[in-house]
């Protein structure tokens, strides 16, 4: 296998938008994760002192990005990577290009008073939850390499083991990067760079809207597995449309639209039900950067024309979705708006609902029952339900409908167990979540609903 050779076109082309630096040295870096299958696809063929920060690969560059966001709605003029390092891209064995970035290596000018690393706890975490949302056909950053440092990281809750991720991305550009460089300058080089990256041959407008579309599709396919991001501010969402930086994320089990786990999002307005209103909102503060390059007296009202049809194209991708979940012949939203309000009302668990329909679907309802609070609800909404379906859709529905999700409660007690240096159930945990479809005989405990008890998530930070 040839090894890739690492090039980084972003420090190169987009000046002021990052700062040369050096990663922090480790005293005893031990490796926990290497994804051997995602270092083949990129030809990376590094040690652990490299995914540790303490050498630099081959024509690597490091850098720390620069970067705003509006902050749970409030604006933040100077972000970036406070602890952490773009080492460079590579172009993969598919011919694409990709970041590969450190996170956790220590203090860069955007620290802002933090220090710059990371704990293993919720390097795991981003780890798990990222090959997870991968193998769910879900648009994703993924870990290549998570790394102890063998140092001691100092938290609220005391001294905890340190960690490095190495992350892949398609980029690591941001709503809050045009942000930045539409305050501080290069915003037609960075507008420019991106289209090449992502959408070639694009003009200013029809970026903006292949923007919108990418993530009115993710922000889809995240409402469709019960998937809570808990942090959407503008700088984490990517112009490539990919699920990034995996914070206070977790899993909806009970179907509730209020659902929040995050521990600072004390309004919920990154709750579950909120986050296509969200994502729509971002995408509003990604048009106004736009605007002096869409240019003319109409450039408020062209971009405000693609930026109300996030509603459509988010509407159709998660209604065409729903009715593959339920097996309907065609998308019907009311039917799909009373099946989902059955499920809050009864407390249902909202990825085992789909999984117990193809046995309802040949009149076994006894899966679906144990459910339900009151199992009669179960069987007059099946009622309506079976003549809406056909037998093509019928015969997908495990296919389009998980079986195992990462479940709150598995992986708090997997990565409470990897701090304690027994990394036995994350590997097993891993290993049932790289085939999330296919229910396999004496995994029936990760596909079970977990405790009915207050789950709380932190940004790790």
């Amino acid at each position: 296998m040839a090894v890739a050779t690492l090039d980084n076109t972003f420090a190169r082309e987009l000046e002021g938008l990052s700062v040369p630096w050096q990663a922090a040295q480790v005293p005893q870096p031990r490796l926990l994760i290497h994804n051997e299958a995602l270092a083949a696809e990129l030809g990376v063929e590094w040690g652990v002192d490299v995914f540790a920060g303490n050498e630099v690969p081959e024509g690597a560059t490091p850098v720390a990005q620069v970067y705003a966001g509006h902050q749970f709605g409030g604006y933040s003029p100077r972000l970036g990577d406070g602890r952490a390092l773009l080492l460079g891209e590579v172009v993969d064995r598919a011919g694409r290009r990709r970041d590969l970035h450190l996170k956790g290596s220590g203090r860069t000018p955007f620290a802002r008073g933090g220090d710059g690393k990371a704990v293993v706890g919720p390097m795991l975490r981003e780890a798990v939850i990222g090959e997870a949302m991968h193998a769910l056909g879900i648009p994703t950053t993924r870990a290549l390499a998570v790394v102890a440092t063998g140092e001691k990281v100092m938290r609220e809750a005391g001294p905890l083991p340190g960690a490095v991720l190495t992350r892949v991305a398609s980029s690591h550009l941001r709503v809050g990067t045009f942000e930045y460089a539409a305050r501080n300058g290069g915003l037609r080089e960075l507008a420019d760079y991106a289209i090449a990256r992502h959408y070639p041959g694009l003009g200013y407008l029809e970026f903006f809207e292949a923007v919108v579309e990418a993530q009115a599709s993710l922000v889809a396919r995240w409402m469709l597995v019960g998937f809570i991001h808990g942090v959407m501010n503008t700088d984490n969402m990517a112009i490539s449309g990919e699920t990034i930086d995996y914070g206070p994320c977790a899993f909806m089990d009970r179907y509730d639209p209020a659902t929040v786990f995050s521990s600072i999002d004390h309004m919920g307005r990154y709750a579950y039900g909120n986050q296509p209103a969200v994502a729509q909102w971002n995408l509003a503060r990604l048009g106004e950067t736009l605007l002096p390059l869409i240019g003319g007296e109409d450039a408020v009202e062209r971009a405000t024309s693609v930026l109300t049809t996030f509603e459509d194209r988010y509407g159709r991708a998660w209604r065409s979705g729903m009715a593959a979940k339920l097996g309907l012949r065609e998308p019907d939203t009311a039917f799909i708006e009373e099946t989902l309000k059955v499920l809050e009302e009864q407390r249902v668990d909202f990825t085992s609902f789909f999984r117990a329909l193809p046995d309802a679907a040949l009149g076994d309802n006894r899966r679906a029952h144990a459910l339900f609070a009151a199992p009669a609800e179960f069987d007059a909404w099946a009622d309506s339900w079976r003549p809406l379906t056909s037998s093509d859709g019928l015969a997908a529905l495990n296919s389009v409908n998980p079986i195992y999700i990462p479940r709150n409660h598995l992986v708090e007690e997997a990565l409470a167990a990897a701090m304690d240096d027994d990394l036995l159930p994350l590997g097993r945990l891993m290993e049932v979540l790289a085939r999330p479809f296919e229910e396999r005989e004496g995994r029936e405990v990760y596909a079970e609903p977990g405790p009915e008890r207050f789950y709380q998530t932190f940004c790790g930070t």
